[in-house]
């Protein structure tokens, strides 16, 4: 992985009103490789837990009861920023999971994915990977560039201040490439990519790779 991860197994945390989805989680992150650290049921439960327990992953149901998840998310990011929050989701709203991204979601995962995916994608999210597939990626980005307010020459600014290396690496991000592909792609390491990524969300005051490809106005 390109970004530096945690050290020993990741801390993941899960906040979903259904007992039976965190049971479920629970048994499919459980390992050597991840663990559950907490869990609650409602998003004001998690305002309080999730600042304490400081999670490598949160993964957060967008549909909770009170208030909902990408509330949660807008009011919790800030609070924790090292923290990678991850959508949980029945359905492919694509509405709400636009809205979490700006806030700071990394991604998301469906409810009906297999155990094992859904540890693959804790994982990566926890190594800096956008949680979800390169297809899904690649048009929620294309989402959030088309609603992007047009002629905001603040914008510009910091996209013109990125190396032509660094603007490569953006617009292959763009395109929901991980850090291994592009690497293979433009014959460097993956480490090297994820420094060129560091420099890029610096550059940008970006948050997170969603929010920095985001701010990528030009077609790929």
């Amino acid at each position: 992985m390109s970004e530096p991860g945690p050290r020993g197994p990741v801390r993941v945390m899960i906040v979903d009103d259904h007992a039976l989805v965190r049971a479920a989680v629970r048994a499919a992150i459980t390992g050597a490789s991840a663990e559950l650290v907490a869990e609650a049921a409602t998003a004001e439960e998690a305002l309080i837990v999730a600042p304490q327990e400081r999670p490598d992953v949160l993964l957060v149901d967008i549909n909770l009861p009170g208030m909902d998840g990408v509330h949660l998310v807008r009011e919790l990011a800030p609070r924790i920023p090292a923290t990678r929050i991850v959508m949980l989701t029945a359905s492919s709203d694509e509405a709400d999971l636009v809205d979490a991204m700006r806030y700071g979601a990394v991604g998301f995962l469906t409810k009906d994915m297999r155990p094992e995916a859904i540890l693959a994608s804790v994982l990566g999210a926890a190594h800096g990977e956008l949680a979800m597939s390169r297809i899904t990626s690649a048009r929620l980005i294309h989402r959030l560039v088309r609603s992007k307010p047009p002629g905001r020459s603040s914008d510009d600014e910091p996209l013109a201040s990125l190396s032509e290396r660094e603007t490569e690496i953006l617009r292959l991000l763009a395109r929901g490439m991980t850090d291994r592909a592009i690497a293979e792609t433009l014959t460097i390491s993956p480490r090297t990519v994820g420094s060129h990524v560091g420099a890029i969300l610096r550059k940008l005051g970006a948050r997170n790779r969603a929010e920095a490809v985001a701010r990528y106005s030009r077609p790929t």
